[in-house]
């Protein structure tokens, strides 16, 4: 979910709504990107199954997904920074793709899939995380605040190193999956 790497971008694409409304939206867009998570979550094996996909290839896909994110916050384009949108932001960009991005959606499914998961507790895990990302998004202006404006930088330099990480490993169980091979 990535909030610490997304509190940049909520700043900037909500710079010129008024303070009391940014709240509001914030909230708006974290319960959609729930919803949509949930979704994912309990219609993971439906969606997978229909699509005729298999886990291992999920978990590919997620990875690759998920590193090309990661090289954009280790790397951004001097473009993306500067986009402003006409109104209020609605769905996109806030909830998708920042909060319920494709590798975030991929994740949920694949936690889903697992062998002798409990779907219960992989939602009380997404409730939590949803809980954490929103607080530290609702405090995104005080922390932006607190640590300026290259401390933000550096935060979404990090949460990119941690995600390209993650990424990877995400690749490697998928590939490691599909050819059975045993640690």
């Amino acid at each position: 979910m990535n909030p610490l790497g997304n509190i940049p971008i909520f700043i900037s694409t909500l710079q010129n709504i008024p303070t009391k409304r940014r709240t509001r939206i914030i909230l708006r867009e974290a319960v959609f990107a729930l919803v949509i998570l949930t979704i994912f979550l309990f219609g993971g094996r439906l969606i997978l199954k229909g699509l005729q996909v298999t886990p291992s290839a999920l978990s590919i896909a997620g990875g690759i997904i998920l590193f090309l994110i990661a090289i954009r916050l280790i790397f951004p384009h001097p473009k993306e920074k500067g986009e402003e949108l006409d109104g209020e932001p609605f769905l996109v960009p806030l909830a998708i793709p920042l909060q319920a991005g494709p590798a975030t959606m991929a994740m949920v499914m694949l936690l889903s899939n697992q062998p002798g998961s409990s779907t219960g507790l992989t939602f009380i895990a997404l409730a939590t995380a949803w809980i954490i990302s929103l607080c530290c998004l609702l405090a995104g202006s005080a922390l932006s605040n607190v640590l300026g404006k290259r401390g933000l930088t550096a935060m979404e330099r990090l949460m990119g190193m941690i995600l390209t990480t993650i990424s990877v490993q995400m690749f490697l169980s998928g590939i490691e999956n599909y050819f059975h091979l045993v640690h």
